[in-house]
């Protein structure tokens, strides 16, 4: 059955449904956010996959490539390296040759200790008790031995006898010596006594010199300092009768007043000399005394004039600042005044402007039947 042949209501019933159905996915495709905003490209995927396949390809070929130069390089490095190794065993051998040939074991420092004939050719570790090597910690001397015992008694015995013999000998000589200084000791003793009694003289006689030349000494001594006791009071008598006649005849006791001036000014005086002011001078120095009280009583005056007139400033600023305070309060007060009636103004036009919106303005308001037309169609 064609589709001309069909009837009218079918084919316009399946119009319908039709598009029904095509609205549904629009509407399915419009209303879902995340196709609506990013949609899907099918040729852009394509291509991207085509350029993806053509990365990979491309990456393939250089993995390849970079495999093929990764197995050169370790050809070359197997090569360097077995290169390396014969160099190193060149230079080893050549260090060997030349150890066997310059540095022979037997010419080193530690060769005694590394020769494998050394107990062969070492010496016994004692030779005899007069070894030269065994200390006292070589540990190859105990007690009880001994290897040169007869020719060490045969030596202690000749040793004895020679001993003996030297003491006798010694001892012979001895008793000689002491008789011949016992002898020489007497004659000693007997000159020693005979120059005793001679010195013994002597010294009497240098006594007796000496006492009578200290008696003579002492007696001009004695005549020498009553001479001088007798030309220190004389002239201290002297001395005495100079001063007295300086202090009458001089100017310290005379009171003048010319005595203390000094040469360097009028001003200055000479204080050793110095006996006071004159009447003159004091009475100078009080009248001085009085103008200097009069300019201070003046600058007092002074002062105290411009302390009355400073406070005299400070009242008239206080009551200024007080006077403009108050004034300032008053336009505070007016300002204050005036911008509550301004705002009382603009409540009552808010108000005002409110209830025109509200009886006016927005009187259809929208029901939730009006909120549910919206998304119903994709047109």
């Amino acid at each position: 059955m064609h589709k001309v042949d069909l009837p009218l209501e079918s084919r316009e019933a399946a119009a319908i449904e039709a598009r029904r159905e095509r609205e549904k996915q629009r509407q399915s495709r419009i209303f879902n956010a995340r196709h609506r905003t990013m949609g899907v490209d099918v040729e852009a995927l394509k291509s991207q996959a085509e350029e993806r396949k053509r990365n990979e390809e491309k990456e393939k070929r250089r993995d390849e490539s970079y495999d093929a130069e990764r197995v050169l390089c370790d050809r070359v490095a197997q090569m360097l390296e077995v290169e390396e190794q014969q160099q190193s065993r060149r230079l080893r051998q050549a260090l060997q040759e030349f150890w066997e040939r310059e540095q022979p074991a037997h010419t080193r420092r530690e060769w005694d200790l590394n020769n494998p004939k050394g107990l062969r050719q070492d010496q016994p570790a004692r030779v005899s008790d007069s070894d030269p090597r065994c200390g006292p910690a070589s540990l190859q001397r105990f007690a009880g031995e001994d290897l040169a015992l007869p020719t060490r008694r045969r030596l202690q015995q000749e040793q004895q006898r020679r001993s003996l013999e030297e003491q006798r000998a010694e001892r012979h000589q001895t008793l000689a010596d002491g008789k011949y200084a016992d002898t020489l000791e007497d004659k000693k003793r007997m000159e020693l006594d005979l120059r005793a009694q001679q010195l013994a003289l002597l010294e009497e006689e240098c006594r007796r010199a000496k006492d009578l030349a200290t008696a003579n000494y002492n007696q001009a001594q004695a005549a020498e300092v009553a001479e001088q006791r007798r030309l220190a009071c004389q002239q201290e008598q002297d001395d005495n009768q100079a001063e007295i006649h300086n202090h009458v005849t001089g100017q310290l006791l005379t009171e003048d007043p010319a005595v203390a001036e000094s040469p360097l000014g009028p001003h200055r005086v000479l204080t050793d000399r110095w006996k006071g002011m004159s009447p003159q001078q004091v009475q100078a120095v009080w009248k001085t005394q009085e103008e200097q009280r009069q300019e201070n009583q003046r600058l007092r005056e002074r002062a105290r004039q411009r302390e009355d007139e400073w406070e005299a400033q400070r009242q008239l600023a206080a009551r200024a600042g007080l006077a403009l305070e108050e004034e300032e309060r008053l336009c505070r007060q007016q300002l204050r005044k005036g911008l509550d009636a301004y705002n009382q103004q603009l409540a009552q036009e808010q108000r005002a402007h409110q209830q025109y919106l509200q009886q006016d303005v927005y009187s259809n308001a929208p029901t939730a039947q009006y909120h549910l037309q919206f998304n119903t169609s994709s047109r």
